[in-house]
């Protein structure tokens, strides 16, 4: 039985496999727009950012509207490559790995029966460690 393992966060996604107990890294996607700061994201062409648009859309949300966006966008991104990986009959179970605001998005964009596979959730930023770290966090999770 395979067993996908997805560790991510809004800017980057590592998809390792995992049969018997050691992990192969299969996929690392990169969204560079995750990395970047919300006024980034909302300027205009001339360079200066809309400060009344920028700021109602905060104030009526309380967070980052152009970041949120990306964040859905990579996760969709994320969750269409697990989503082959299961109709190819490739993934047996999964578990995911990324910080407790990406793991959510994560979750809502999995398809019913993808999200059916997921034996184990860790909210933990593991995107930028070492395989053994890595490893060593998801030994467990069986």
């Amino acid at each position: 039985m395979t067993t996908y393992i997805v560790v991510a966060d809004a800017a980057r996604a590592r998809i390792f496999t995992r049969d018997a107990l050691q992990l192969e890294e299969q996929e690392n996607l990169v969204h560079g727009e995750g990395r970047l700061h919300e006024g980034d994201l909302v300027t205009g062409e001339t360079g200066a950012v809309d400060e009344s648009a920028a700021n109602s859309q905060r104030a009526s949300r309380g967070d980052s509207v152009a970041l949120d966006h990306e964040a859905d966008i990579f996760a969709k991104q994320v969750t269409e490559k697990l989503y082959q990986a299961r109709v190819d009959n490739r993934m047996d179970k999964l578990i995911l790995v990324a910080p407790p605001c990406f793991l959510g998005v994560l979750r809502d964009k999995l398809d019913a029966p993808t999200r059916k596979l997921v034996i184990h959730s860790l909210d933990k930023d593991l995107s930028k460690a070492s395989l053994d770290d890595i490893q060593q966090a998801v030994r467990d999770l069986r």
